[in-house]
Parts: structure tokens; C-alpha cells; sequence
């Protein structure tokens, strides 16, 4: 769709990538929020207009509502939005849908060309220190911004509770590697890994195994600066095709973030994605038909799953939260993966589970600290 008519129309995988950013951020500030904060900024660098025009609301505005129902949000969120060309729009409608009194912390609107902006990369570039005062989500497209680069958004996560969710127009990336007119916004994003992209996908006859060396090799690059980072990918069909239009990408140091974008992720999978070494949540809007909020888990996940258990856990007892914790965030695995995989392993006698809790439970396992399993 082009730039000028993108806001007619919202498409299905615009909603869920709306949704996803949106849903994942109070959940995100729960989570911060168990250490005391005076403020949590979400940073949108290239917001649109906030509402389409068939009246569908992206994610500012899904964001702010959610923020509006919370007490507590009101008043530690600080809320930030850049847009060239549709800001004036975003502005106004915040201004009819919510009063001056809303948020304690009042909303920015800029219109920068990021990337030439020098407040907007000097606070990517503030140097990690022992505390951070804005915890932040970022919500950024690298591909679109001059002067945005790797190096300055894994240097933005080494700050205590920053995180990113990456829009990564893979279809474009994937043209411009071999194009030398984009050599320049290449090596921002790939500063260290270019030449081995280029080198690589060569040996690759499929075109998702090429996709999989680009985010593979994305990945690397932050780790190679903040190496006890995770990631996980959600990725998008073409709506009137079989390729890949684009994924988002979510960044976190925090385990807890890790698994709450995991779970968020496989909420909005309508194909019950294999979650194997290339495999990655994904939603296809040709199978609307089977999107109801949820899918059924393809029975290749959980069988993967239950045999990387048994290898890794035979002949222990563990809590199942203590295996979950310390399992998961090796795996692209979701929370719900963990515990189906677990029943499935107690049905099949396999492991044996009891709890201490001295309650009644109508589930063979739970992933807390009563749980106790017996490999």
C-alpha cells in the first residue's frame, strides 16, 4: 500500500501489530513498576495519525485508552510521538478523545525527521549507568531513519528496564543487501554482520532460511553489545501473497519481559507456528478463518518441547516454576507451550506431579511453586 493512502484502511496485520505493542505495554509497566518509578515513557518515533480513516484506532491510541483505565498508569507514563507528516492529526484527536487532565505527565508530539534530530539520538546514546529514571518502550522502524543505527539502539538497551519493539520491513531489507545505494543504512543496521549476510545467503536456496540468517544476524549484533540480551520475532504474511511482508522484533534484558512477549505473541499466531530453530510466531491474514484470539498448538511444538524436557531434566525434581524459568528463556517456547507440554508428560507417565499446597487442582500441573515434578 502506498505512503500517501497507508491511513484509508486498516489492514488485519496492521491491527494485530497494533495490538501486540499495545497490549504488551501496561503489562510491561506492571512489571517495572514492581520497583518504584516517577516515570515510564513509551517512545513512538513514527506514530501516523492515531486513527484511519474507516475509524480503526492504532497503536497511540490504544495505548493512551489502555493508559486511561489504569489509576496508576495516569500518572507515571509519559507518553512521546514523532511523525513528520501526521502529527498535527494524532495531536488533535488526543486532545478530543481525552482531557487536559488525563495524564499527569502531558503527551509530546513532534514532527522530526528522526534520525536528524539530535535530542532523539543524544537520548539513545545516554550511557548506561547504575540507575535509569525513564524506563522506556521504544517502538521504532530502523530501515526508515537515517541516522538511527544498531550500535545506538543496543547501547539505549543497556539501560535497566529500556526495551525495543522493532518494526523490520524484511521485504525491503532483503532487496537493499545486495543494492549498493543502501550500503550506508545496511552497515547501521548490520555493523559487524553485513559481509557475512552477503556471504551466506548465497549457500541458502530458500527464501526463508535467507530471512532467518537476516534476523538471526540482527540479533547477533545487539548480543554482541548487550549479551545477556533476548529477542523474539513475530512474523507477517503478505495478505495477498506467500511471502513475508515484515516482522516485529522485541528486545528485553529481563526474563519477564521475554516470557510476556512470548505469550502475547502466540495470543495473536493464527497458525499455530513450529517454534523450531528458524520457526517464528506468525500471523497470516489469508487464515483469518482460524484466528479467534488464539490457536490450538500444533502438536509438533509440544512433542519438541517434551523431549527437550526429558533430555534436559531426566532423573530430577524441580518446581514447575523453577524449571520454567530457567528453561524458557532458551526457547521461543511460551509460557502455555510449558504447561501443555507438562501435562502432556504427567497423561503420558512420563514425569510425575504432585502438589504441596493442600488445595484441589483440576490440572495435573501448574507453573508455581507447588508444583513439584519428578523426572
Amino acid at each position: 500500500m502506498k505512503e500517501n493512502n497507508f491511513f484509508e484502511s486498516q489492514t488485519e496485520s496492521s491491527r494485530i501489530k497494533a495490538n501486540i505493542v499495545a497490549q504488551y505495554f501496561p503489562k510491561y509497566c506492571k512489571i517495572i513498576l514492581k520497583s518504584p518509578q516517577i516515570e515510564i515513557r513509551y517512545i513512538d518515533l513514527f506514530s501516523g495519525p492515531g486513527i484511519y480513516e474507516d475509524g480503526s484506532l492504532s497503536t497511540p491510541i490504544l495505548i493512551a485508552d489502555a493508559i486511561a483505565k489504569d489509576e496508576k498508569l495516569k500518572t507515571v507514563v509519559h507518553m512521546m510521538f514523532n511523525d513528520k507528516d501526521h502529527i498535527e492529526k494524532l495531536k488533535e484527536y488526543f486532545e478530543s478523545r481525552y482531557n487536559e487532565r488525563t495524564f499527569i505527565f502531558k503527551p509530546r508530539f513532534a514532527n522530526k525527521t528522526v534520525g536528524e534530530d539530535e535530542k532523539i539520538n543524544n537520548y539513545l546514546r545516554i550511557k548506561p549507568g547504575k540507575s535509569n529514571p525513564y524506563p522506556t518502550l521504544l517502538f521504532v522502524d530502523p530501515f526508515g531513519y537515517k541516522g538511527i543505527n544498531t550500535n545506538d539502539l543496543a547501547n539505549f538497551l543497556g539501560n535497566w528496564g529500556n526495551e525495543i519493539f522493532l518494526f523490520f520491513n524484511i521485504k525491503r531489507i532483503h532487496a537493499a543487501i545486495e543494492n549498493e545505494k543502501f550500503d550506508d543504512l545496511m552497515t547501521d543496521l548490520f555493523p559487524t554482520k553485513i559481509d557475512t549476510i552477503r556471504k551466506d545467503r548465497k549457500y541458502l536456496g530458500l527464501v526463508q532460511e535467507r530471512l532467518s540468517l537476516i534476523i538471526d544476524n540482527l540479533a547477533n549484533e545487539y548480543k554482541s553489545i548487550v549479551p545477556n540480551i533476548h529477542h523474539c520475532a513475530f512474523k507477517f504474511q503478505e495478505e495477498d501473497s506467500n511471502t513475508t511482508s515484515h516482522y516485529i522484533i522485541h528486545f528485553t534484558k529481563h526474563n519477564r519481559g521475554f516470557d510476556l512477549v512470548k505469550q502475547i505473541y502466540s495470543d495473536f499466531d493464527n497458525i499455530g507456528a513450529t517454534l523450531g530453530q528458524n520457526g517464528d510466531y506468525t500471523f497470516d491474514a489469508k487464515k483469518l478463518d482460524r484466528y479467534n484470539g488464539a490457536f490450538e498448538f500444533e502438536d509438533s511444538n509440544i512433542k519438541i518441547l517434551s523431549n527437550q524436557l526429558i533430555n534436559d531434566y531426566k532423573g530430577k525434581t524441580v518446581t514447575a516454576k523453577q524449571l520454567f524459568e530457567e528453561h524458557h528463556v532458551t526457547t521461543k517456547y511460551s509460557r502455555k507451550h510449558y504447561s501443555e507440554a507438562l501435562r502432556d508428560l504427567v497423561r503420558n507417565g512420563n514425569i510425575k506431579s504432585t502438589f504441596n499446597d493442600n488445595r484441589e487442582h483440576s490440572v495435573t500441573v501448574l507453573i508455581n511453586d507447588f508444583c513439584k515434578l519428578e523426572f
